[in-house]
């Protein structure tokens, strides 16, 4: 089994995080999206996965070593390939073009997901899915009666389905998806100005491949602050059970409400944190109530109230806040 994941976009609406840091490697409860997402779909397959294939920009040396650890964690060989220009999901895929054959899971790494679905990898494949009230900005997909895909749409102006793609897919046989999208980017075939992916699938279901879904319970957004904090709150409350405080960590005068993620050498002094806070390793928060909010790495907070909110590296913040959205390395306050 392989695992492709397209992540080279640039994360516009995740500034000012994504000045410094790609998207897929922001924190969520302590770990990266993009290693959080394949440790999941890792979990849903009963076969070993033996390559993980990251598509990225130009991220740099530091960033392509972090991602090949990660595929290196799940006993996995790390392969890196580049996209220099956005020109839609079914080129992305292809840009992994020595990767894509035999079995192949391909996920974008803007979501995360929790199902109890287990991988039947004997059909020829599987599109997650999320029933949602508008379907209008997502590809969507509609079923016959026994549960099998019979058309692919790519946000539909008018209502067709419910049933919205989440970003995840399963190829029985990559060689066969991958000379679809080779015949469209041959052919100049787009679909909104871009090659799709959705018009590789329904040339696929033409020439006989049946596809089915795969419901999950969850679909966690990685797209902007909001959703990015929203999907940090599920993702500890999903682990509740889970001492995720590290033993490190030193509080005087305060008070940790579960469920949190805490890093190593933490300093908490005065203050109330929780729930649903992640605080990256050593940070310093002194005479502060913060909730629902990502603070990463060596950081220092003083005097702050806040919640819904995130917050960057070496970050030194001295005021009562309410909402907040601030990169790495900047200084407020006092």
């Amino acid at each position: 089994m392989k695992i492709i994941v397209p992540m080279a976009g640039m994360g516009k609406r995740m500034r000012p995080h994504t000045l410094t840091v790609p998207k897929p490697l922001l924190p969520i409860a302590g770990k990266p999206i993009v290693q959080r997402l394949v440790e999941d779909i890792a979990g849903v397959c009963d076969e070993k996965v033996e390559e993980i294939a990251f598509i990225i920009g130009d991220f740099g040396a530091e960033v392509e070593a972090q991602l090949k650890k990660v595929a290196a964690d799940l006993g996995a060989k790390g392969s890196i390939y580049h996209q220099d220009e956005a020109l839609g999901t079914a080129h992305a895929i292809y840009c992994a073009e020595q990767s894509l054959e035999g079995k192949v899971i391909v996920a974008f790494a803007d979501t995360l997901f929790k199902t109890d679905f287990k991988l039947d990898t004997e059909t020829d494949g599987i599109i997650w899915v999320k029933q949602i009230e508008d379907p209008r900005q997502f590809g969507v997909v509609k079923l016959d009666s026994n549960n099998v895909i019979t058309d692919f749409v790519e946000k539909p102006e008018e209502f067709v389905s419910d049933l919205a793609i989440i970003g995840i897919y399963y190829f029985k046989d990559g060689a066969a998806l991958k000379a679809e999208i080779k015949y469209l980017l041959d052919n100049d075939i787009k679909d909104k100005g871009e090659y799709q992916l959705t018009n590789a699938l329904e040339n696929l279901k033409i020439k006989g491949a049946k596809f089915k879904p795969g419901q999950v319970d969850q679909w966690m957004d990685c797209g902007n602050k909001n959703v990015t904090v929203q999907t940090n709150s599920q993702v500890l409350e999903n682990n509740k059970d889970k001492n995720w405080v590290d033993a490190s960590v030193k509080t005087t005068n305060s008070l940790i409400i579960p469920p949190c993620y805490i890093g190593k050498g933490v300093e908490l002094n005065n203050s109330i944190v929780g729930p649903h806070v992640s605080i990256g390793d050593g940070c310093k928060i002194e005479n502060s109530l913060i909730k629902a909010s990502i603070v990463q790495t060596e950081t220092t907070l003083n005097n702050v109230i806040m919640e819904n909110s995130m917050v960057g590296n070496h970050v030194i913040l001295d005021e009562e806040v309410k909402q907040l959205s601030i990169g790495d390395y900047s200084t407020t306050g006092k």
